[in-house]
């Protein structure tokens, strides 16, 4: 077995892990300052919206131009009034896209760009967009964005409960607040392609979150039948035994998305590439990074404030210090034996092993209890 291989089984049986529940509160911070940076970015810089969102012209040749792209940028701003975007296509001629512009306007422009082209205006292809459909492409983007939202609320808060809908949502308002504000800090332009990006990564993002939940719903059942563990602690459980997958999807995912980004839109120039493969990669790593340090934790600071759960920490943190003042086990077997029963009728499973990443004392010798199913 390799040693991620061999790591994952390790963290899954609880014989390592990191507390990541128990320092919530540094990725609280984070998350915040990531949050309030992309915000900053999107009010101070603005967003470059494509074409097809403010309306303009498209310009095009099929053959190639005299003059380079720096040179062709710095006419067709001129001519314009507004700055130019130039791409070099494959066959050598060029794409000039410039924003909110009328007929009236193109076909000047059109007429300078083919003297200093050196091209006939015929050779010259002029497709305008008006911003009417823009803003009708925007309308309809906000639209899915929201039906998308109501509905991921109420699948979790049927299939799991609503602390983790609402544990859930906050995480992707995360994730889509921290992809914009990337966009408004790098000034890439947002298209359509880009919005397809958002809502791709919105579901891969729900995804991972999903797995962890799942894992947390199954190691929970019965859980006020016992006296080991705390909330907090099998949500910490659940985490560390679905890292290693979280982390080779994430991987996977990200590998051909930053092909696109750095060696397409960068290294090759394919420019056009960048509005869908930035808001793919930044997104699927914010929506891995949600799923394990913001929804979980937040699933788990909201179920401790229940009256039940709140109690149970309570009498398991008493049972602890009580067997810590007399150097005995802090195990309770009639309770592990309850608990497990109670999970197998239901047809659940206990959560193996100890508390991850936390010691307990056992009679002075420091030792994890066993691993049980």
């Amino acid at each position: 077995m390799s040693r991620l291989g061999n790591l994952g089984a390790r963290l899954y049986r609880g014989e390592v892990g990191y507390d990541f529940i128990g320092k919530r509160k540094i990725w609280y911070g984070v998350s915040i300052l990531i949050t309030i940076t992309a915000i900053l970015g999107v009010v101070v810089s603005g967003l470059n919206m494509g074409i097809e969102f403010k309306g303009g012209a498209v310009f095009t040749t099929d053959t190639k131009a005299k003059i380079s792209v720096t040179q062709a940028q710095e006419v067709a701003t001129e001519a314009s009034g507004h700055v130019a975007i130039v791409q070099e296509l494959g066959n050598g001629g060029l794409r000039i896209q410039i924003t909110e512009v009328d007929t009236a306007k193109a076909d000047r422009i059109k007429a300078e760009l083919s003297d200093e082209l050196g091209l006939p205006e015929a050779e010259i292809n002029a497709d305008l967009v008006g911003p009417s459909w823009g803003a009708q492409i925007a309308n309809k983007a906000w639209t899915g964005l929201g039906i998308f939202m109501v509905l991921v609320v109420i699948y979790l808060a049927i299939a799991f409960e609503w602390r983790m809908a609402v544990a859930a949502l906050i995480a992707l308002i995360h994730d889509i607040t921290i992809t914009v504000g990337v966009y408004a800090l790098v000034g890439f332009e947002v298209t359509p392609g880009t919005v397809i990006g958002l809502l791709t990564i919105l579901g891969y993002s729900l995804y991972d979150t999903v797995v962890v939940f799942d894992s947390l719903k199954e190691g929970t059942k019965g859980i006020t039948k016992q006296t080991r563990w705390t909330y907090s602690e099998i949500a910490n459980r659940s985490i560390n035994s679905t890292l290693v997958r979280s982390i080779n999807t994430t991987v996977v995912a990200l590998l051909p998305v930053g092909g696109l980004l750095f060696i397409g839109g960068g290294v090759l120039g394919a420019g056009m590439l960048n509005d869908i493969s930035l808001s793919l990669f930044v997104g699927l790593a914010a929506g891995a990074y949600s799923s394990i340090f913001i929804a979980t934790p937040l699933v788990a600071d909201l179920s401790e404030r229940d009256p039940q759960i709140k109690a149970l920490k309570k009498r398991i943190l008493a049972k602890r210090a009580a067997a810590a003042a007399k150097g005995e086990s802090v195990e309770d077997e009639r309770d592990d034996r309850a608990y497990d029963e109670s999970d197998e009728s239901d047809g659940g499973t206990a959560p193996a092993g100890a508390v991850v990443g936390q010691r307990r004392q056992t009679g002075g010798h420091g030792r994890t209890p066993r691993n049980r199913r």
